[in-house]
């Protein structure tokens, strides 16, 4: 079960990311790097509190040490002359509370569960088994079964998922060149392709070649829902037009396995991508014609990478890598060097079915250019996914990651310190989802459980959240 450790309540005397509230055994909440860069500080400054809240905590605030109480009573008199916290407020309060008990269980299928997200309002969870089976949960109807979607030509697995801006359809892929998109806001909750609703297919493949046989490893809509981006193992990256309904860019991206793809911002025109040759690359559409290379390259991880996600800046990204390390970039350090990869391993190793070998946890990259580096975690037998924890609530002040070893850790951004491990399942969490408001976090393993971790963690429904809409003053 996960540790007791319920709430981050760090003294105006400690140093910022030490545990005080429940058992912390067996985590390194201690700093583990100091990391003096530009996200350190906007970082902090997104869950800092207001310089009135800050003058009563005195001068021994390091972070995280201003009282919740004394912040509300503070905000109930309004003595900060506003009436309302801040957004920066907010967060310094939620960030406080993780969401480490529980667990609750969602669902159990007999089948391993691959991939699971909750839609960016919160309202829906979607979660995909190899099993063929997606299933869509309505978060504020108490979780309740909205649709269950029996996939289409499924080859192997589910490989990954992604709702469209609007939630109103869901696509899906695996080891083939064709995606589908379903409607799930239809009345029925069955949906089985081609039998109860349609499933239509979206080919991939270069002009519709039969012949040209691939797989698609990850899917992402764009912000506008108009384009979906995927990376596949013909080492290639493709972009999909959803309006015209025809393939319009193939990037020979790698020279292995292009695992995972995600556009950096809501402007869609930088794509990130990650692949078995060991390098995350930035590719910029407007510029891509001319060039028909990448804008940069960045280097840093010894094995094949796993999955990347976006700040959602343009600017910053994170990686999980097969070497066993979660690590942080800055696209401005970019090379523009395409063989800056080096090879450096000296022994045969095979992620699939073989630990990581002893000699190589301690090896670094000669020409590392990644911000940081989080260990602790397992990253082995597929491609387990990593994000950073949501901007509302927490400031995205946190880095969260499945594990093989059937856990959950969740790592502190500047510090490096790991402040917590959840630990339920029995088999490879291969992926979990962060709810964008709330303190709640959902697992889904191979042990086909689909678990939620909460706090304050009575396993109650939550009230559905919807954000306040922002007044503005009207001119006279």
């Amino acid at each position: 079960m996960g540790y007791a450790m319920s709430r981050l309540e760090i003294d105006a005397g400690c140093d910022y990311g030490e545990v005080i509230d429940g058992d912390s055994s067996g985590l390194r909440n201690e700093p583990v790097m100091d990391l003096d860069h530009e996200i350190a500080h906007l970082t902090k400054l997104r869950s800092r509190p207001n310089d009135f809240f800050l003058g009563q905590a005195g001068n021994g605030w390091r972070g995280a040490g201003v009282s919740t109480v004394k912040m509300l009573a503070g905000r109930e008199s309004n003595r900060s002359g506003r009436g309302r916290f801040s957004s920066a407020d907010c967060c310094h309060v939620l960030s406080r509370y993780l969401p480490v008990n529980g667990p609750w269980r969602v669902d159990k299928m007999n089948s391993c569960a691959y991939v699971s997200q909750f839609s960016d309002d919160g309202s829906l969870f979607v979660a995909g088994f190899q099993g063929r089976h997606i299933k869509v949960y309505n978060v504020d109807m108490g979780w309740k079964l909205q649709k269950d979607i029996l996939t289409k030509s499924l080859r192997w697995t589910v490989t990954d998922t992604s709702l469209s801006p609007d939630q109103r359809y869901l696509v899906y892929s695996s080891m083939s060149p064709i995606v589908h998109i379903v409607n799930i806001e239809s009345a029925a909750t069955e949906s089985h392709a081609n039998v109860t609703e349609i499933h239509d297919g979206l080919d991939f493949s270069a002009g519709g070649n039969e012949d040209y046989a691939f797989g698609i490893f990850s899917v992402k809509f764009s912000t506008d829902g108009r384009e979906l981006v995927a990376g596949s193992n013909d080492d290639s990256i493709y972009v999909y037009d959803l309006e015209s309904n025809k393939l319009t860019l193939r990037i020979s991206a790698h020279s292995c396995d292009v695992n995972t793809v995600c556009f950096a911002d809501e402007t869609s025109h930088l794509i990130y991508s990650g692949s078995d040759d060991n390098l995350c690359k930035v590719w910029d559409r407007r510029c891509f014609s001319a060039r028909e290379q990448a804008a940069g390259v960045l280097t840093g991880h010894l094995e094949g990478i796993t999955f990347l996600d976006s700040r959602r800046d343009g600017r910053y990204l994170i990686s999980n890598g097969k070497d066993q390390t979660l690590k942080l970039w800055d696209i401005r350090k970019m090379s523009s060097n395409h063989n800056s990869n080096v090879n450096v391993r000296n022994f045969d190793w095979d992620y699939r079915w073989m630990g990581y070998p002893s000699q190589a946890r301690n090896r670094r990259h000669p020409n590392d250019q990644s911000l940081a580096t989080y260990r602790g975690h397992s990253v082995l037998r597929t491609l387990i996914r990593c994000y950073f924890s949501p901007e509302y609530s927490t400031g995205q002040k946190y880095l969260y990651t499945g594990s093989n070893d059937g856990c959950v850790y969740i790592y502190d951004l500047v510090s490096g310190a790991q402040l917590a491990k959840l630990e339920h399942h029995e088999s490879t969490v291969r992926d979990c989802s962060w709810h964008p408001f709330y303190p709640m976090l959902v697992s889904s393993s191979w042990d086909g459980v689909i678990a939620r971790w909460e706090f304050p963690g009575n396993g109650e429904t939550q009230p559905p959240f919807r954000r306040r809409k922002s007044r503005r003053r009207q001119g006279h």
